[in-house]
């Protein structure tokens, strides 16, 4: 029998298509986690860019910055975020939410 591959390899093919990537950013963003967010960040960028020292270099931000703003305990600024998605290939964008917030009219 053919030794199956790692989790890790199979998930980097599959962020590396544009497609799955966004997808996959968009439902870890609505979840509301900001952490499972930034983790999701890492792991586009691992699988279109290759790792965090091409992200450094793709968005000209220092690479253990990106580390710390990407990190549990990290809080990206909103330009850190969009020179992240840029570099991977996406951008922030408004939509309108299914249900609104507690409290809105």
């Amino acid at each position: 029998m053919k030794p199956s591959r790692p989790f890790n390899e199979t998930s980097k093919q599959l962020l590396a298509d544009p497609e799955t990537a966004r997808m996959y950013l968009e439902e870890c963003l609505a979840d509301g986690n900001q952490e499972l967010f930034k983790l999701a960040l890492k792991h586009v960028a691992e699988a279109r860019l290759g790792g965090m020292s091409a992200l450094s270099r793709a968005t000209e931000l220092n690479r253990e910055a990106l580390y710390r703003s990407l990190s549990e305990e990290g809080n990206p600024s909103f330009e850190t975020l969009n020179k992240v998605l840029g570099a991977i290939g996406f951008r922030l964008s408004v939509a309108q939410a299914q249900t609104p917030f507690a409290g809105n009219p």
